[in-house]
């Protein structure tokens, strides 16, 4: 009876996937989105001059951090190394959820340093794009770590 009260409760919410379904299922298809969209972080803010060496300096790390776990964590899922264990659904929920919580604390800084360059030209428009890729990576993780977090609570 528990199981079927989980199942309504939280709605269909696939277990880790393997191989290709890693690709196709929800929500384990937003990691190429915000693989993409923390590269695309990572490459602007790199690309940029640095106005607040600190503060710019996080977001380097937080985009970097996700995008090589990211990666990992494709790689992983890929090859099926979990074996539906649900100690790595516990690590995937709280991957996701750090790491919602690291985007939102480095495109609240990102957008803080922005504001300092205004006027500044092609540097200026660099940023604003770091800004806006970084708050769409900061939803991405945070899509992906609501339903990982049910998933969890699921988990046997």
């Amino acid at each position: 009876m528990a199981s079927t009260i989980a199942a309504s409760v939280y709605g269909d919410i696939s277990p880790l996937p393997t191989g290709l379904r890693t690709f196709t299922t929800f929500p384990d298809l937003l990691m190429i989105p915000e693989w993409v969209f923390g590269g695309l972080v990572w490459i602007l803010v790199a690309s940029t001059t640095v106005a607040e060496p600190l503060l710019q300096g996080w977001v380097m790390f937080v985009s970097i951090f996700c995008f090589v776990f990211t990666s990992i964590l494709i790689i992983l899922y890929c090859i099926g190394v979990h074996g539906g264990k649900s100690s790595w659904t516990t690590i995937d929920a709280f991957y996701h959820f750090i790491a919602a919580m690291f985007y939102l604390s480095a495109s609240v800084l990102q957008a803080y340093t922005t504001i300092d360059l205004v006027g500044f030209g092609e540097i200026y428009q660099e940023n604003i794009a770091a800004v806006v890729f970084a708050y769409i990576a900061t939803v991405l993780y945070v899509v992906h770590a609501v339903p990982s977090l049910f998933r969890w609570k699921r988990s046997p």
